[in-house]
Formats: C-alpha cells, sequence, structure tokens
C-alpha cells in the first residue's frame, strides 16, 4: 500500500516537471496523510491543458448515497489494486475516466523488527527527484448539503525488489514519458493503460531507514525523512 509520502517540490518545478500553465500553490509536505488535500496533476476534457488541484485523499464514489456512506467508503480507498480496479464498483468508472497524477519524491513504509515496533523506511528515486503515482479521482454531491467533494487514491502493485522485504505492494509510479497516455480523456479502454501498472525498475529507486519521527502524521519538517543508522533509536518523548 501507500498511506504515507512527501512533496516537498518548489512550485516551479511541479510547473515545469508536469507541463502546467502557472505554478500552483502547493505548501511542501514532508508527511502526507490519507484524509488530507493532497496535490494532483489533471488534464482538461477538451483542450490539451493540465491542472494542479487540491483533493482529498480517499476516494468517494459519485454514487456513495450518503455521508454515512461516503466516510464508511473513504477510509478503505486511499489505495486501489492496479489489477483489479478495473473490476471494482469504486474505481472502475475513474480508471475510465478520471485518471490523474500524484506528484512526490518519497514514500514511506514500515518494516516489522524486534521489539514488537515498525521500523520506517523511506523510498524515492536514486537521485531523489520528483516523480508521479497513479492515481484515480472522482466527485461526490452530498445530497444533504448539495456541496461537491473531490476526492482520489493512489493505484497499487506487486513491490519489486527493492520494496518487497518490508512490504507487499507498492504505489505504481508514471513514467513521464507516458503522462500524456495516462491522463488522456480520450483513452477510456483500461487496456490501453494497463502496461503502466506495474512496478518500477527498483535500479532505479533508493531506500533508507528513516526516523519514528515520522510515525505521527502531525509531525512535519526535513526530519521525516532524514536518513538514520539502524543502530539510532526512536527519540524519545514522541510516543
Amino acid at each position: 500500500m501507500c498511506g504515507r509520502y512527501r512533496l516537498t517540490a518548489k512550485e516551479r518545478y511541479l510547473r515545469d516537471h508536469f507541463g502546467l500553465e502557472d505554478e500552483p500553490q502547493w505548501e511542501p509536505r514532508w508527511n502526507i496523510a490519507p484524509t488530507q488535500q493532497i496535490g494532483v496533476v489533471r488534464q482538461k476534457p477538451r483542450e490539451p491543458q493540465r491542472t494542479f488541484s487540491l483533493l482529498r485523499w480517499g476516494l468517494i464514489p459519485w454514487w456513495a448515497r450518503d455521508a454515512a456512506v461516503a466516510s464508511s467508503i473513504a477510509t478503505h480507498t486511499i489505495n486501489a489494486m492496479s489489477e483489479t480496479a478495473a473490476e471494482k464498483p469504486a474505481f472502475k468508472d475513474a480508471l475510465r475516466r478520471r485518471r490523474c497524477l500524484i506528484p512526490a519524491e518519497g514514500f514511506y513504509e514500515w518494516q516489522r523488527s524486534g521489539q514488537g515496533r515498525k521500523q520506517p523506511y523511506h523510498f524515492g528515486l536514486a537521485d531523489d527527484s520528483l516523480f508521479a503515482f497513479a492515481g484515480l479521482w472522482d466527485r461526490w454531491l452530498d445530497p444533504a448539503t448539495h456541496t461537491q467533494m473531490e476526492t482520489c487514491t493512489i493505484l497499487t502493485t506487486k513491490p519489486n525488489a527493492l520494496v518487497s522485504d518490508v512490504h507487499d505492494r507498492m504505489p505504481v509510479i508514471v513514467q513521464p514519458q507516458e503522462y500524456d497516455l495516462w491522463l488522456d480523456p480520450g483513452v477510456t479502454d483500461p487496456a490501453k493503460v494497463s502496461h503502466l501498472l506495474i512496478p518500477l525498475d527498483a535500479r532505479r529507486m533508493r531506500k533508507f531507514p528513516v526516523s519514528d519521527y515520522v510515525n505521527r502524521a502531525e509531525n512535519e519538517g526535513s526530519e521525516c525523512a532524514r536518513e538514520i543508522a539502524l543502530t539510532e533509536s526512536a527519540q524519545p518523548g514522541l510516543f
């Protein structure tokens, strides 16, 4: 799965990397967590223009009948399995018509270690550069308040060799040369993008252990992604 990640790139880098017309409004985040507003890149349906928007992480499908159902669904839809998304009711429409890119520079996973604790690791590209998760989004109308909410999910796949000893899933990372295809609103057959939903080559990635500081979603700052030696203990007073 992917339940925590970071995006600290300057706005001009986001603009240039994703071909946005304007610099997006984004404050650097080192510890992005589910239910929060996250940055996504989408393609306008009738013109070749990419936009940057803030959507809530945890997809609510358009057909959720009320707020209680929507809230229940959203707790289970921060990720979507790429192998089954085309058949799952919560994701199948979005996979056909509402694909997006979710900018990131790294994600965190936890490995069980001794004494009942889990060791967090940071995963990113080998050069620590900007990349994009494959995402889906949807728009839900609350029938009680008549307000709209836009939400999203991150697609996952089987892990590559770098991730597999820490977790049994990893987020799908879309290659820059495939951004156009993934975002193309004219491509509505999931089979035409299925070849993108594979684990990134492990040789292109790097992982390193980080401190327990990242465990709490309210903690922010570069300390979340600071590489540590595995002999370092958890910081006192955090839990």
